[in-house]
C-alpha cells in the first residue's frame, strides 16, 4: 500500500483505479471531545451594543413621533418652503398624506420598541 499525506484517498498497489476512503486506511480513529461553550463577549463589546440598542430606540421614537404630531400641526401646511410649489402644498395638505405620514410615524415607533423589547443579553 502506498500512502501519501497530501492525498485525501490512498491508493492500493494492487489496482491503479480503485480508490480507498480516508476512513479504510490504518490510521485509527480517535474522538476529539467537543466543548460547547462559547466564549463571553467582552465588557467593552457589550456596552456599546446596549449603548448601540438605547440610541435606535431613541431615534425612532424621536422621529416617529415626530411624524405621528407635525401633519397635523399648522406648520406642516403653511411651511415656507412649498409656496413656490402649490400642488405639492394642496397633496401634502390633504388628510391622505397626513394619514401616511402619521401611520408610517407610529410603524417608527413600533419597530423601535420592538427591538428594545426583543432586546436579549448573551
Amino acid at each position: 500500500m502506498i500512502f501519501d499525506s497530501k492525498r485525501p484517498f490512498a491508493s492500493d498497489s494492487t489496482g491503479v483505479g480503485e480508490l480507498k476512503s480516508p476512513t479504510e486506511t490504518s490510521v485509527p480513529l480517535v474522538p476529539v471531545p467537543v466543548s460547547v461553550t462559547r466564549p463571553s463577549p467582552s465588557v467593552m463589546r457589550l456596552w456599546l451594543r446596549r449603548i448601540g440598542v438605547l440610541l435606535f430606540v431613541f431615534l425612532c421614537a424621536t422621529i416617529g413621533v415626530m411624524l405621528m404630531i407635525l401633519p397635523w400641526r399648522p406648520e406642516w401646511s403653511d411651511n415656507p418652503l412649498l409656496f413656490p410649489y402649490p400642488t405639492l402644498r394642496a397633496v401634502l395638505a390633504s388628510g391622505f398624506a397626513r394619514g401616511v405620514f402619521t401611520g408610517l410615524g407610529a410603524l417608527n415607533v413600533w419597530m423601535g420598541f420592538g427591538e428594545a423589547i426583543q432586546y436579549r443579553e448573551e
